[in-house]
């Protein structure tokens, strides 16, 4: 079930990019252009409520204009051209239309034109994931537009490094950026409301990513108030689609639905195929959610209509996976997987791998839901391997990006100490003629300039204090979840890297009778408390469980965040006739009471695979960590299989490890069945609620044995 939004994350070029009327070199031009102005004025409104016609009319305009129109004319041209083909989804000539300006603005030696081209490539390059190199670009930028006073150019850089601020996940900072833009939205000399309506919606869109729905909301309906006196469908649909995406969020499902329809009404009037393909995508959504899987097929196939006819790529695979997931609910899960793999196909082959990954979750519930237990596993084993890249990929770009953003703040602060030392010499040279003249006011010189060198000591220390303040949180960032604070996957990583491990000569006693231990834990049905309490208890809920297990274990037992709702315990030296009690304690530490969340009782329980390690005295040569960590994990999927809220550990082999591991790295079930391994089972807590239902057995029954590869 995917939702498709009007817009991406940057807000592009399309909605961002407002007309800009320049200053003239003399009356004269001004007077000369006035008439100009007014027709590409004409056009820019039209393209609020019909962007094709408005498209067609400025593309004849400027052929008409030629290559020797005035330059203030052209530049107007090329600058409401790059919004109207972005809103237009042509993407490349859009760029072409900013290299164009940026190539006519340097032959004039126009800094205020050119850095609005330039700052036209950082949000190409933000485009393709490269965020590090937009800071640096627009830094530099800011260097170049000190002096200016141009309300138009200081608006759009501060919309580019709200973006830039907000791709990084500096969400206070890009709040800030958005809100100056706001304020700048004031000064321009046309179109001030449009521009203001669409800084409003930057934030109501950030309000989303900060999971804070109902200001999205409320800065939506503020927007909206304003727009009785304007006739712009191309505006109305796009605050209309962000406060749909905010009902969703709040849980506000009907409501959601008729801001789409409206979306869709609009599209309809006002001739804009590519924003009813999108209004269409999000209604079949809808209907995803409420189990109205006939009326999602319907919606879903007029989006694919829609898209198709546009050309859209991306729209018609998300109408694609809708479709599948449609038919998959009315059980006709052979025709639903044909689509729903044309989905995925696309989003591989384009490199969104963030959208393949949450297809592939959507992909793994659907099977859950089918009782399709082989194939939910294989997709969720599929899921989890592409979310480890993601998270390698996101990291290392995220560490990048704020190592970027840290230089150039170090630049800028040694451009300023330099200005300053220039500024000293310079005070020092007038203070040896002085000197010559009036000796009296050598003593309060010398004062002054020991004022300023201490004020300069103490800038460098504080400067040396923030630097060391900035190199220990990216430090602790690096091993430490940043929501619940528990140790990240890597830290784990690199603390088992450079674990010893003996021979299988020199083994101790002590290490075979008091092992270390590794218990991978699954918060059960944690998509359900998103869905039914929103996504900031889903968080709150994530915290506290990190909190309940650093509570029941030792100091020195390392808890960590395995990703997602998964948490894994690193018990060293652990007796192996208390593992039992252990995870007994674990499970009871989670289930046993409800978590209060935002007034509501949140019930929570946990499924766990447990192992020994060293496992069954083998040497970790054999069965090191990794593999012992899988066999920990198929126990926990076999716990999810059998009813959940309940622990499956692998206590010893029953049988010679040559003969059993090559059966137990890929199927426990087969291994439990031959009688290879023994199984230790522990209950959760029997919550009142969960009381009428019988336990399920500890050993698959035998329809399930085949499936639990």
């Amino acid at each position: 079930m995917l939702q498709l939004q009007l817009a991406k994350w940057q807000f592009s070029l399309g909605q961002g990019l407002l007309s800009i009327c320049l200053l003239c070199a003399s009356a004269a031009s001004c007077a000369q252009a006035r008439p100009d102005f007014a027709e590409i004025e004409t056009i820019h409104t039209l393209s609020d409520r019909d962007n094709t016609t408005a498209l067609k009319q400025l593309q004849e305009y400027k052929d008409k204009l030629g290559p020797d129109a005035d330059y203030v004319l052209r530049a107007e041209v090329l600058k409401t051209l790059i919004g109207i083909l972005y809103d237009a989804g042509k993407i490349k000539e859009a760029d072409a239309a900013n290299a164009e300006l940026l190539q006519l603005a340097r032959s004039r030696k126009d800094n205020d034109m050119i850095n609005m081209a330039l700052i036209g490539e950082a949000f190409q390059m933000m485009d393709q994931g490269k965020f590090a190199m937009a800071l640096i670009k627009l830094n530099d930028i800011q260097q170049s537009l000190r002096d200016t006073k141009n309300a138009e150019v200081l608006m759009r850089l501060n919309i580019a490094f709200g973006m830039v601020q907000l791709a990084i996940g500096n969400f206070d900072k890009s709040l800030s950026y958005f809100l100056e833009a706001l304020k700048l939205a004031d000064q321009i000399p046309r179109r001030r409301v449009q521009a203001k309506l669409y800084r409003m919606e930057s934030i109501a869109r950030l309000y989303l990513n900060m999971h804070n729905a109902e200001k999205a909301l409320e800065t939506t309906n503020e927007a909206l108030a304003m727009l009785p006196d304007m006739e712009s469908p191309k505006i109305i649909s796009s605050l209309q689609m962000t406060r749909g995406l905010s009902l969703i969020d709040l849980g506000r499902h009907d409501e959601a639905l008729e801001a789409y329809k409206t979306v869709l009404q609009i599209a309809n009037e006002s001739g804009m195929p590519a924003l009813a393909a999108t209004a269409l995508a999000n209604i079949s959504d809808y209907y995803l959610h409420v189990h109205k899987f006939t009326e999602a097929e319907r919606a879903a196939r007029f989006s694919l209509e829609k898209a198709t006819a546009v050309k859209d790529p991306f729209a018609i695979a998300i109408a694609k996976a809708n479709i599948g997931f449609a038919l998959a609910g009315q059980k006709k899960f052979s025709q639903g997987i044909t689509y729903i793999n044309e989905a995925k196909k696309f989003f591989m082959e384009t490199g969104s791998k963030s959208d393949v990954e949450n297809l592939l979750s959507e992909i793994g519930n659907m099977f859950e839901a089918a009782d399709m237990h082989k194939e939910a596993l294989a997709t969720v084993r599929e899921q989890q391997k592409l979310s480890d890249e993601l998270f390698r990929s996101d990291r290392a770009r995220a560490v990048a990006t704020l190592q970027e953003q840290f230089n150039a703040q170090q630049r800028q602060k040694q451009i300023e100490l330099l200005a300053r030392e220039n500024q000293l010499k310079d005070a020092e040279i007038k203070n040896r003629q002085l000197q010559q003249v009036i000796l009296m006011l050598a003593g309060v010189l010398m004062v002054m300039i020991g004022a300023v060198i201490f004020f300069l000591y103490q800038r460098v220390r504080k400067t040396n204090e923030k630097l060391r303040e900035v190199n220990e949180q990216l430090e602790f960032h690096a091993v430490r979840d940043p929501l619940t604070g528990l140790y990240n996957r890597r830290s784990f990583v690199d603390m088992m890297k450079g674990r010893v491990i003996l021979p299988e000569g020199e083994r101790r006693e002590d290490a075979l009778e008091n092992p270390d231990c590794l218990i991978l834990m699954d918060i059960d049905h944690f998509k359900n408390i998103n869905d039914n309490y929103g996504h900031a208890a889903g968080d709150a809920v994530l915290v506290e469980v990190a909190r309940r297990l650093r509570s029941t274990v030792r100091d020195t037992d390392m808890v960590l965040r395995w990703g997602g709702e998964e948490f894994l315990i690193y018990s060293p030296r652990t007796n192996p006739a208390q593992l039992k009690n252990l995870v007994d304690r674990i499970l009871r530490s989670i289930g046993e009471d409800s978590m209060a969340v935002d007034g509501a009782e949140v019930p929570v329980t946990l499924t766990a695979g447990f192992i020994s390690l060293p496992f069954s005295g083998l040497p970790e040569a054999v069965c090191n960590w990794e593999k012992a960590l899988q066999i920990a994990d198929m126990a926990l999927y076999l716990g999810k299989v059998n009813g959940r809220n309940r622990a499956y550990g692998v206590s010893k082999l029953l049988t010679a490890y040559e003969e059993a591991l090559p059966v137990l790295d890929h199927d426990l079930s087969a291994a439990i069945k031959a009688g290879m391994v023994e199984l230790a089972e522990v209950h959760g807590p029997v919550r009142h609620v969960e009381s009428h239902h019988p336990a399920s057995p500890v050993m698959p029954h035998a329809e399930l044995a085949s499936d639990m590869k």
